[in-house]
């Protein structure tokens, strides 16, 4: 590994750094917002008033009224009282004062660092990356809560897996912006190609990932290795009977939940299986901080697989708030220390 001789100081570090932390709260914080149905409680984006919640028993109720208008009350939630809106309205709430916040920690300071001549036109660059993604995201998100308000009780899996993948690019840009102010580097040549491939997987298991949240495919097949009993569904042995337009229904078809199940679930080994493989070929090849991350991705993929397993045989009608949430982050981890992993492995030219 290269020396630390860092072209960036301290506090630019620690500033990224803490960019990322909030990154990873961000994401946890939807998938909290997601698995308490609070995505829909606030109607309105109100990008400067909206940080400030109501603050008195009359606004509570106005704001209860509009959600009262939507599809998910009239649906789901015709019972609920005040103080059950409330709940839902706080997870939402601080899902938006969250990233709020995180435009704010990162703006001031850029501006300052800027000024002061702390970072360089390449690091700019890379940050005005994450910003366009970040917008995009939040755009999407939005574009995401409206399908939910018209005619619809929840948001559609499709437009939610789109706003959390953007999401995951977000962390995947912060994260190699990290790793080159960190000088992530090696002196020894080795071939990468079976990282690279391990992150695409990776990818394809994120997306896999937003639309088993957003088609909530987990409460169908709540068993395990089997899926009710069977290793292969019988509605997927059944594919020829459906329609194109009947397969990605999810909405009143068993396909499609069944289907991103299953190939869930088979990634899932897959992953397990190149993550040990890539430890077994890289523990002796590699140096300090590459064999770190090569640890980190190994522990956490196990992790991440008896989470997902006690997620699933916990389901009891909805999926377990803190297994829900922990399966995510953790899958998110290992997203992250797989992404470091693979650019530490760099070569580094003095």
């Amino acid at each position: 590994m290269k020396s630390k001789n860092y072209k960036y100081s301290q506090l630019v570090r620690f500033w990224l750094l803490t960019g990322l932390i909030m990154l990873i709260g961000q994401v946890i914080l939807g998938g909290i917002t997601r698995l308490t149905g609070s995505g829909l409680s606030i109607t309105r984006w109100d990008i400067i008033t909206g940080v400030i919640p109501p603050l008195n028993t009359a606004q509570w109720l106005d704001a209860f009224e509009l959600y009262k208008q939507t599809p998910q009350f009239h649906k789901i939630n015709s019972s609920f009282t005040l103080e059950q809106f409330k709940f839902i309205y706080f997870w939402e709430y601080f899902h938006r004062l969250w990233v709020r916040s995180l435009g704010f920690i990162f703006l001031i300071p850029f501006i300052w660092f800027l000024l002061k001549k702390k970072i360089d036109f390449y690091l700019v660059k890379r940050l005005l990356l994450v910003v366009f993604l970040t917008v995009l995201t939040a755009s999407a998100g939005w574009i995401m809560v409206q399908s939910g308000l018209v005619n619809r009780p929840w948001v559609n899996a499709y437009k939610l897996t789109v706003h959390f993948v953007l999401a995951i690019f977000v962390v995947w840009a912060m994260v190699k912006t990290i790793a080159d102010v960190y000088c992530f580097s090696s002196f020894r040549l080795v071939s990468k190609k079976i990282v690279g491939f391990t992150l695409l997987v990776t990818i394809v298991q994120m997306v896999f990932a937003g639309l088993m949240a957003g088609m909530k495919a987990g409460l169908y097949y709540p068993t395990w290795p089997t899926m009710n009993g069977e290793m292969v569904p019988e509605v997927l042995k059944e594919h020829a009977n459906y329609t194109w337009a009947n397969m990605i229904n999810y909405d009143s078809y068993l396909f499609a939940p069944a289907l991103i199940q299953f190939t869930h679930r088979l990634l899932a080994y897959i992953l397990v299986l190149l993550t040990i493989y890539m430890f077994f070929k890289f523990r002796n090849k590699v140096e300090v901080v590459s064999k770190m991350w090569l640890n980190y991705t190994v522990f956490l993929v196990l992790l991440q697989t008896v989470l997902g397993v006690l997620t699933v045989l916990n389901v009891k009608g909805e999926i377990p708030l803190f297994l829900g949430v922990a399966h995510q982050l953790v899958g998110l981890l290992y997203f992250i220390s797989l992404l470091f992993f693979y650019y530490s492995m760099r070569v580094f030219k003095a």
